[in-house]
């Protein structure tokens, strides 16, 4: 056996640095101390006769042998990591991290949740939120629903994907928006405030073109917000319209808090995809919600 292999111990926290770019960063995620980080990765460099890290302002940078060790340690790690995986599995009962965009998880997923609970009251279920792709083989969350076809780029092809839905956008505003404006043609639309959501995802140029309007991007007046509930406080306060699907905007709508304007809406809208690890050793849990996810979907 390869006499190096006895750095094993001191790999582990340097993939954890180097996917992390930070020796504290890494420190929290190994319940240890920054300066232990510190003295094992210098131990490791000692050993191997070759710098890894490179300090660049608050965060470690690796350097070109470092990045050909984080690349083949991330593979090893993995490969390990699934032959566990492969041989062991955990019981239906337990926890499941849920990861989702801020949106879906507070429109859609956790008015409907409890009814998962009343069917599987033995796993208890954590949401994520986040705008930021999740990092399933990482062990980031269990399983994502994510919009769009695509979770991330180095996962895609390791990772199952489930279509779950799409719908199709409309524009929503203020009842006194419309009112004050006389709201009756999509034209109008152009001399409000369009606001746009970091999750949307969907242009307003792709909806005025399909309703046959012209658009100058250069001179619409834009409001950018991090998440959709902002969008939402933005739109009912009368600062403007925003793009979204019945599923997300339906209670606003029953509550006359919005009112969409035209029934024109943008194909193919928004689609929704599960995403998560074959290979989980969760994988007993994770099909039990995703069979729950379809049969709410169907109904």
């Amino acid at each position: 056996m390869d006499a190096r292999l006895h750095h094993l111990p001191g790999l582990r926290y340097f993939e954890v640095a180097a996917r992390l770019n930070s020796y504290s960063r890494a420190a929290e995620e190994l319940f240890i101390s920054q300066a232990a980080v510190s003295q094992k990765i210098r131990q490791l460099e000692d050993g191997l006769g070759c710098k890894l890290f490179v300090r660049d302002g608050r965060e470690m940078r690796l350097t070109e042998q470092g990045k050909i060790l984080f690349k083949h340690v991330s593979q090893g790690f993995e490969n390990i990591i699934s032959g566990l995986n492969q041989i062991q599995s955990e019981p239906v009962e337990g926890l499941l991290c849920v990861s989702s965009t801020p949106s879906f998880a507070s429109r859609w997923l956790l008015p409907r949740l409890w009814k998962f609970s009343t069917q599987y009251p033995n796993i208890p279920i954590r949401i994520i939120t986040s705008c930021d792709a999740p990092k399933l083989k990482q062990g980031d969350a269990d399983l994502a629903i994510w919009q769009g076809e695509d979770l991330d780029v180095s996962e895609q092809d390791k990772l199952h994907k489930e279509f779950l839905f799409e719908e199709t956008i409309y524009p929503f505003c203020s009842p006194n928006l419309a009112k004050s404006i006389n709201l009756s043609t999509p034209e109008q639309l152009l001399s409000c405030w369009l606001i746009h959501y970091e999750s949307g995802g969907y242009p307003w140029q792709t909806w005025f073109a399909q309703a046959g309007v012209e658009m100058n991007k250069e001179s619409v007046r834009w409001m950018d917000v991090s998440t959709f509930d902002h969008a939402m406080n933005a739109v009912m306060a009368g600062h403007g319209a925003c793009l979204a699907s019945d599923s997300l905007a339906n209670d606003y709508v029953e509550r006359g808090l919005l009112i969409k304007p035209f029934e024109i809406g943008m194909t193919p809208g928004i689609q929704f995809n599960l995403f998560y690890d074959d290979e989980s050793p969760r994988r007993k849990r994770i099909a039990a919600f995703a069979n729950w996810l379809h049969s709410e979907i169907a109904e």
